[in-house]
Parts: C-alpha cells; structure tokens; sequence
C-alpha cells in the first residue's frame, strides 16, 4: 500500500509539473463543466489525427484556476513515432505578441515610458517617417505623417507599419526586398533597416497586422536596459516559473520539440522545410523576435494565462496591476478603421478582444481576449466566466483550418454552470 501511495504521489507531481510547474487540477463537474462533454474534445482531437488531418494535438482547459481538461493526442513527431505529451514544446509564434505587450506594460508601469511616447523617442531613426501614399495607377507620393507614431500604435497595430506577405502594396514589396525578418540581425539593425520604409498608413487610422511588435521588442531594449531575451527571462518567465519557454530549445529539450508541418494537397499534411526551424535550435542567434520567435509549452503558457486573469499576479508573484490588464483588454481601435479583423472584435493592447459576441459566429463573452500563432497554436481568456482555453497544434500555414475554433465550440457547449 505505501508503495501504491509513493508511486501515485510521484505520477502526481509528474502531471503537475507537465501541467505548468504546479497549476492545481480539479474535476470538472466541481468546475461547472461536464467531463462527459469534454470528452467531445478528446473524440474529436482522436479523430483528426486518424484521418491524419494532424500529426498530434494538445487541449487545455483552465476554469477558477484550475486545470479542468487536459489532453494530447497523436503524434509530436509522426516519422519518428514521437508521441504527443503535455510537455511536448511548440513554436507558438504569435502568441509571443502578448508576451511583448505585457514587458511594454510593465516598463509603462515602472514610468520607463508612456503610452503616448512617439517611437522615435527609443528609436532615433523614426523620427523621419514618412507615408507612402498609393494611387489607383500604381504610382504613389510621400508625404509626411500627420502625427508621430506612438507606443500605443505599436501595441495596437495601427502604427502604419505592415508585415508585408500579406498584402501586395509598393510597401509590402519594399519589406520583401530588404528582407526585414532576415535572422542573422538584431534587433537594432531590424528597426534601423525597418525606419528606412515608409509607412503604409497614416499612424492611428487603420489597424494592421505588422511587425509592430517586433519593434515593441527594441523599445523593451532600450528602455527596459537589457536584451530582450533577458528582460522576459529575468521579469516574466523565471518570477512565472515558465520553465520552457524561450527563443532557443537546449539540446537538454530537444526531444521534446515538436516536428512542424505543412500543409499539402487533399487536406492532408507533411513535414515543414527544416529551414523554418533552424532559428530555433541556433544558440547563436541573435534576432529576438517579440512578434513571433518564442517556443512554450501549453503548461508554461497556461501560467501566463492565468496571471492575466488573475489581474497580474499568480502565486503570489505581480506582473502588473489590476487596472493595467484591464486597460490592456479594452478596444483601443474606437476611431480608426478595423475591417481586416473578424466580426464582432475589436482589438487591445497584444490581443483581439471580443466586443459584440452574436457577430463572431462561436460561443463568446464580451471582453474575452484572445489570439494564435503562425502554426495554430491559440489561447483565449474569458473573465466573465473565468475560463482558459489554450489549444496547440504545428502546422504552418494554417489558414484555412479551423481547429481552434473546434476546440473553443466544444469548450463552451460543456459549460453547465
């Protein structure tokens, strides 16, 4: 019997740590949620791996906070047999986004600097932007910003900076030609190369997806007085006890990172070119990608979470302040144009967030926040209903599949209180 005792106690603290170094688990039925429904997720996640849709998947749910559902299935690499468990590591790309936002926030707090700054305050380079505007016949006049760009129209993506893969403009095209995510620079040489385009908008009119948060990155440089993988291991993730996430995986972890896919014909999917991987297993690197280059496990992320819906703290440990996060889950896009972005959301300061729910087309609450990652990775938080839910795959690109919204409609259909 002591035996079975010890060995339950040591399956016990495995899961735990595996669950994020200590996030306590709970039944679901204590947390308003029906296992049996839940179980939907496991069916399905089962399901789309047989058809080999995908090689694995991982599905958190976080309720009170406490981990109610948690499940991998498949494959974390299917060509070695590698199977998918809840430490497996995940390029989660985008959803480093808010991981950027809240460093800015605390320097923002700290009084390092003010939402209102102009960029060129940390980056001297800025200070000579221009607007590229475009006519109808292809050509186009510069002319100069009505007003400067500001840290607030980093956080928000209306800096007037793009990404330039998404869209084709002469902006766009300039992007592509310098190259402007090379990964042999810094992040000083990336926003000096960057400042030399001109922008694609008029800062504060319109919300675009863009390197703006890359930029933050710099700013969270100079500012914060250190790089920024330093500033996120020193000021988030070692206070957040987020062991596994970073911008490189030490050969210590490498078992444990997941091979990443790519789409093909028929609906099915094959390894990725192991070029897109390369900047990830590089201890040299030096281009710290605050938009989309940190690696976590569904665990470490679902810390992360949870000081958010805490209000800036978990275990003891404050981040931010209660109003701080509030103010970061507020709309900030009341006067300029949002139309690339999906019905019924608006977006804050790192993530969309939920205005009208009846418009986005799946079970929602007004002020949840929200966003994904290049590979499919995804997480929301619901403060109405103290609800997380974080789902991760590895498939890049993953436009077009919709597992994540799957998981988020199985997630809501298994609340019963």
């Amino acid at each position: 019997m002591k035996l079975f005792t010890r060995v339950l106690g040591f399956c016990l603290a495995v899961s735990l740590v595996a669950l994020g170094n200590g996030l306590p688990t709970a039944p679901a039925e204590s947390l308003g949620l029906s296992k049996e429904r839940l179980a939907r997720i496991t069916r399905t996640m089962e399901a789309d791996v047989a058809a080999a849709r995908i090689p694995g998947a991982l599905a958190m749910v976080i309720r009170n906070g406490k981990v109610a559902y948690v499940e991998a299935r498949g494959f974390a690499d299917r060509e070695k047999s590698q199977p998918m468990k809840l430490d497996t590591i995940f390029r989660i790309y985008s959803m480093s986004k808010p991981i950027t936002s809240v460093a800015v926030m605390m320097l923002y707090e700290e009084g390092k600097l003010r939402l209102q700054d102009p960029v060129s305050k940390f980056i001297p380079e800025f200070a000579d932007a221009q607007v590229l505007v475009e006519n109808g016949d292809g050509t186009g006049k510069l002319e100069k910003p009505r007003r400067a760009m500001t840290v607030q129209d980093l956080l928000r993506h209306t800096s007037g900076l793009t990404y330039g893969f998404f869209a084709r403009s002469k902006v766009d095209e300039q992007y592509l030609k310098v190259g402007i995510l090379r990964l042999d620079k810094d992040l000083a040489e990336m926003t000096t190369k960057l400042a030399k385009i001109p922008l694609k908008h008029q800062p504060g009119t319109r919300w675009e997806y863009s390197v703006s948060t890359d930029v933050l990155g710099r700013i969270v440089e100079v500012a914060g007085g250190m790089r920024l993988d330093e500033f996120f291991q020193k000021r988030i993730f070692d206070p957040l006890k987020m062991t596994d996430t970073g911008f490189f995986v030490p050969d210590s972890k490498r078992a444990r990172f997941a091979q990443l896919y790519a789409p093909e014909t028929g609906g099915k999917i094959k390894p990725a070119d192991p070029a897109q991987s390369a900047r990830f297993l590089d201890p040299k690197a030096t281009f710290f990608s605050g938009g989309g280059g940190l690696m976590s496990t569904a665990g470490d992320y679902a810390r992360f979470c949870q000081m958010l819906l805490n209000g800036g703290q978990l275990d003891g440990v404050r981040l931010l302040g209660r109003k701080t996060v509030d103010y970061m889950a507020s709309n900030h896009l009341a006067g300029t144009s949002q139309a690339q972005l999906p019905g019924g959301r608006g977006f804050g300061l790192g993530f969309a967030v939920i205005e009208e729910p009846s418009l986005t087309g799946v079970a929602s609450s007004k002020g949840e926040y929200s966003w994904g990652g290049m590979a499919g990775t995804r997480f929301w938080i619901d403060p109405a209903e103290k609800l997380i839910g974080i789902y991760m795959i590895q498939i890049s690109p993953h436009t077009g599949l919709n597992y994540g919204e799957t998981f988020k409609v199985l997630t809501y259909q298994a609340l019963v209180e």
